[in-house]
């Protein structure tokens, strides 16, 4: 019969991540750590973390496969990435032209590049190029210690294209060990062909594409940017009070260049607000008594320049704060979690 145990030790300082404030700012000095540790896995998760003396006999016991580490390691848990766009396909490096020309990302998506760039792209890839590419961005992630990766979709814009993308996400998940958590970005901005008709895209949504998705357990989750050119505040609150009555979980690109986002997100208590670099004091007081996440995106900021969010703020006032990477093919290309916390 085969063993399904397997012990790594000795691991130098162990980081549970235990008993840590869910609010405000976090210290060092909040931080668990456990010295000269191993831990004991069984069907590949973890049973066990005990000091490497105590635990290793046991395992042998066991029969365990065991791992015998030469060198000072850390463990913790892995990281989680809230908001990533990896499912896409084709490249806007010529954004970067006429960025570095002085165009804004509103003047360059009006202009036809930017995301109708990447719905040109993402609509003519067929559903398994779009596999390909979710698993080997979300694998990359993976080995640099990310293991639960957020994956809108929002490049479709019409029903069918938006649920090739969601059945493109779900088929992925079997080409990663990485858990991937599908969100609906529908509503990612108007399509051309509803231009001036934002009502008439969100019915034709809340009619085709919801039910559809729910049908499927294609997601559980929907988004939406509201912002200037996209969807506003008073237009996208009928397609979320629908989503929610389907049994949606809510999440917002909010407060990204103009302010109305967050206040939205905090009324139909979003999961999370994600952006916010153009939130001010009335926004930062209004989601620290909320308990709808603060997500800052600063991938976002380092490919558009402006603002970062106001994190310190955020905690400073008890606002429950997450970092992001916003991986995605025009803003925050880089898609380097770490490096942008």
């Amino acid at each position: 019969m085969k063993n399904n145990h397997t012990y790594i030790g000795p691991i130098h300082e162990v980081l549970p991540m235990t008993g840590l404030p869910e609010r405000g700012a976090v210290a060092d000095s909040d931080l668990k750590r456990l010295t000269a540790q191993g831990i004991l896995m069984k069907n590949g998760k973890i049973e066990r973390v005990d000091k490497h003396g105590t635990i290793l006999p046991e395992a042998q016991k066991l029969g365990a496969e065991i791992h015998i580490l030469n060198g000072k390691y850390c463990a913790l848990p892995g990281f989680l990435d809230s908001h990533t766009h990896i499912c896409y396909a084709g490249s806007r490096a010529h954004d970067y032209a006429m960025r570095n020309a002085g165009k804004s990302y509103l003047e360059i998506a009006e202009a036809g590049g930017g995301i109708w760039d990447t719905v040109t792209h993402t609509r003519k890839a067929t559903e398994d190029d779009l596999v390909s590419r979710i698993a080997r961005r979300a694998n990359l992630l993976l080995s640099r210690g990310i293991t639960t990766i957020e994956v809108k979709s929002g490049y479709g814009l019409s029903p069918a294209e938006e649920l090739k993308m969601l059945r493109a996400i779900r088929k992925a998940q079997k080409r990663t060990p990485a858990t991937l958590i599908p969100t609906c970005l529908a509503a990612h901005t108007i399509p051309r062909e509803y231009k001036g008709n934002a009502a008439g895209y969100i019915e034709l949504l809340v009619e085709e594409l919801l039910p559809q998705i729910r049908e499927e357990r294609l997601s559980a989750r929907v988004d939406a940017f509201i912002e200037k050119g996209s969807f506003t505040p008073e237009n996208i609150r009928p397609y979320f009070k629908k989503a929610q009555e389907l049994g949606f979980d809510i999440t917002v690109h909010a407060d990204q260049f103009t302010t109305g986002g967050s206040r939205v997100a905090v009324d139909f208590g979003a999961v999370s607000a994600d952006h916010l670099e153009a939130s001010t004091a009335a926004q930062i007081k209004l989601l620290a008594q909320s308990n709808t996440v603060a997500t800052a995106l600063p991938g976002a900021t380092l490919g558009l320049g402006g603002s970062f969010a106001p994190a310190r703020k955020l905690l400073d006032q008890g606002a429950v704060l997450s970092i992001a990477s916003d991986w995605n093919p025009g803003s925050a290309p880089m898609g380097d979690l770490l490096a942008q916390a």
